[in-house]
């Protein structure tokens, strides 16, 4: 397992390192001329020279990269240049919200859709499992801001119960010291990771209903909570693992619309923010983020699988 570890970390540095490359060559094909972006139209051509030298931005652009990678190495994600902050404390500031956001949708997603679709499973083709499957389809082809602004004209315009506007408190864990204003963004982050994760666990679990060790426990005579749980559930959650992994970035683009709707003040809203004012090192840091935390996402998953299925050859 250690050299399996050591293996994949390589490969993840390996891939980060063309993440970084690609991100930073791609916003600079985009916006090419960062002095007059940062100073605008009106600056003087002399101006906008004078701040390109300053920052480096009349260099080469590989020679721009090394740098950049450099300060990457020092902790270093460079400054915004309309906050006027040190871009790491900017994010700082904002991920431990964003990051409770993501994880209390997808606590919540799993603890729906791992019984739902185990149930299903058991009772394939019921009205239940085909009623299911077909909410699914809808949820999951819904776009979350449609899904988020139908939850505030019912649960908070039609029937008062949440307001419509996120917390504003710049705590990290405002989700469990306001849980009524976080309801509606939490809801709203996980109703389509449940048709997913529901779907994937019900394929999971039929496959496995079909498997011999089911049926020999069954045979003996096992009551069926039994089975379920402590037979059913750990090779069934499997491919559940690994999909949660690959959809780590998404709950980042979720938050991106679920902060902009219900004015959550995260990494969603700031890179929305950062966006309209062509802020470019943030814009370059939140985008590197999304990326690492993909292949962070597919680290911990291929980490977590083979610790959990003794079937898999980590020598391969």
């Amino acid at each position: 397992m250690s050299w399996y570890v050591v293996r994949r970390l390589a490969i993840s540095f390996v891939v980060v390192l063309g993440i970084s490359a690609m991100v930073f060559f791609l916003l600079h094909v985009v916006s090419d001329d960062p002095g007059r972006v940062v100073l605008g139209q009106r600056a003087s051509p002399q101006a906008v020279a004078d701040f390109n030298r300053e920052h480096g931005f009349d260099r080469p652009l590989v020679v721009q990269y090394l740098s950049y990678l450099g300060q990457l190495a020092h902790g270093d994600l460079g400054r915004s240049y309309k906050l006027n902050e040190n871009v790491g404390t900017v994010l700082q500031q904002n991920a431990g919200r964003s990051a409770m956001l993501s994880l209390a949708g997808l606590v919540l997603a799993l603890l729906i859709a791992v019984p739902l679709g185990i149930l299903q499973a058991v009772r394939r083709n019921s009205l239940i499992d085909r009623a299911t499957t077909a909410a699914s389809y809808v949820l999951y082809a819904t776009p979350s801001f449609l899904l988020g602004l139908v939850l505030i004209a019912v649960f908070s315009q039609s029937l008062p119960f949440f307001p419509a506007e996120a917390s504003q408190s710049h705590s990290s864990w405002v989700v469990l010291t306001d849980p009524r204003a976080m309801a509606l963004p939490v809801i709203t982050l996980a109703v389509t990771s449940v048709a997913i994760f529901s779907q994937y666990q019900r394929s999971s679990a039929l496959d496995q209903l079909g498997q011999d060790y089911i049926r020999v426990a069954r045979a003996k005579g096992l009551p069926e909570r039994s089975v379920l749980t402590r037979h059913l559930l750990r090779n069934a959650c499997l491919p559940l693992i690994t999909l949660v992994g690959t959809l780590i970035p998404s709950l980042l683009a979720g938050n991106l619309i679920v902060e902009s709707l219900f004015n959550y003040p995260g990494l969603g809203l700031l890179f929305l923010n950062s966006l309209q004012h062509e802020d470019y090192p943030v814009l370059l840091a939140y985008t590197l983020i999304g990326g690492v935390l993909t292949v962070a996402g597919n680290f911990v998953a291929d980490i977590a699988v083979a610790a959990a299925d003794s079937r898999i050859e980590l020598n391969k």
